[in-house]
């Protein structure tokens, strides 16, 4: 027994001996595998150079699979457009109708029935002509027709009474226009705000339901002296620049008004323009394909093209399309360039 005892002892000196005496032994795993023992630090040194630990996040000069390399910087796809001299027109686009310039009413010269109408709606006329005939004639007295005659040659443009209407002096019974090449006009009424923009020679154009994709060149001949008080409008009459027989009284119209014209002026897409809580700003590429981030000043924008009033000078190029998601000094790679139809 005892000198079982002994044989354990000296087993157990043996091995505490085996571990002061080897100093890599404490750092050998069960599977020989090299790793720390404590966790999530990264793995010690190979087997044959025990005693040397690196740094967590270090190459020590001798790993270079750990080396920090520098990131790749993006490069971003866009479009882009030169900033040209140009001329920006703003207008405005109301509803209006086909009018006779020149209207002439026909009234009877007495009180009676209407008893015939001698003329159709559309109809063209002669001076003198016969339009209708009214009946004079009272209970008890002589039967007799009263004949109405056209005051001027021209087409009916309204008959608004039926046979047997009762009729005075003042009655309307036919409306005779004039529709030469000067006698039909566009209508339109103009909202209050935009009187200022008003004047005799301004330039239009009309489009009528009849004819899509047709327009007609105009210029404003008139303008009302007064606002309409209840629709607080102004009225201006249109006359066209030639004579078409397409255009029809009683027509509905668009037109588009041609208002104030912006000639000389700097301008660029409207979409180049990206704008934050400080103003608006641009992204100028320069010549190493890289953007710069400049502020500009807005002026008048329409239909998608924009005045530059500051920011920019002719021959500059900006992004139009991708600039959302720029910064200033990114590289940009140009796709195409926007081309702008003048």
């Amino acid at each position: 027994m005892k000198k079982r005892n002994i044989v354990i002892v000296i087993i157990f000196a043996v091995a505490i001996a085996a571990i002061l005496l080897v100093p890599g032994a404490a750092k050998q795993g069960a599977g020989g595998s090299g790793q720390t023992a404590a966790a999530g630090l990264p793995a010690g040194p190979p087997t044959g150079t025990p005693g040397v630990t690196v740094a967590a996040g270090s190459s020590g000069g001798k790993n270079p699979a750990r080396s920090q390399r520098p990131a790749t910087a993006s490069t971003f796809s866009v479009r882009t457009e030169v900033v040209k001299l140009g001329t920006i027109q703003d207008y405005l686009e109301t509803n209006g109708d086909i009018v006779v310039d020149s209207t002439v009413e026909v009234n009877p010269y007495a009180s009676g029935k209407l008893v015939s109408i001698r003329t159709l709606l559309g109809s063209k006329v002669e001076q003198g002509q016969l339009i209708a005939e009214i009946d004079l004639s009272t209970p008890g007295s002589t039967y007799a027709l009263n004949p109405v005659y056209a005051p001027i040659s021209g087409t009916i443009t309204s008959l608004p009474l039926a046979v047997g209407s009762k009729v005075g002096a003042s009655s309307v019974i036919a409306k005779i226009g004039i529709l030469d090449a000067n006698g039909l006009q566009a209508s339109a009424k103009i909202a209050e705000r935009w009187v200022g923009l008003l004047r005799t020679g301004l330039k239009a154009v009309v489009s009528l339901e009849a004819y899509p994709g047709v327009k007609f060149a105009a210029t404003v001949t008139r303008v009302s002296p007064v606002v309409d008080s209840t629709s607080r409008t102004k009225e201006i009459r249109l006359s066209f620049d030639r004579s078409d027989d397409r255009i029809n009284a009683g027509m509905f119209a668009r037109i588009k008004l041609n208002t104030v014209t912006y000639a000389g002026r700097l301008t660029i897409s409207e979409n180049a323009i990206v704008s934050d809580s400080t103003g608006d700003y641009v992204y100028v590429v320069g010549q190493d394909n890289t953007v710069a981030k400049r502020r500009v000043d807005v002026g008048v924008t329409v239909d998608g093209m924009a005045e530059m009033r500051s920011g920019l000078s002719e021959g500059d190029i900006v992004v139009v399309e991708g600039a959302a998601v720029l910064t200033d000094g990114a590289r940009i790679k140009v796709v195409a360039d926007k081309v702008v139809v003048p």
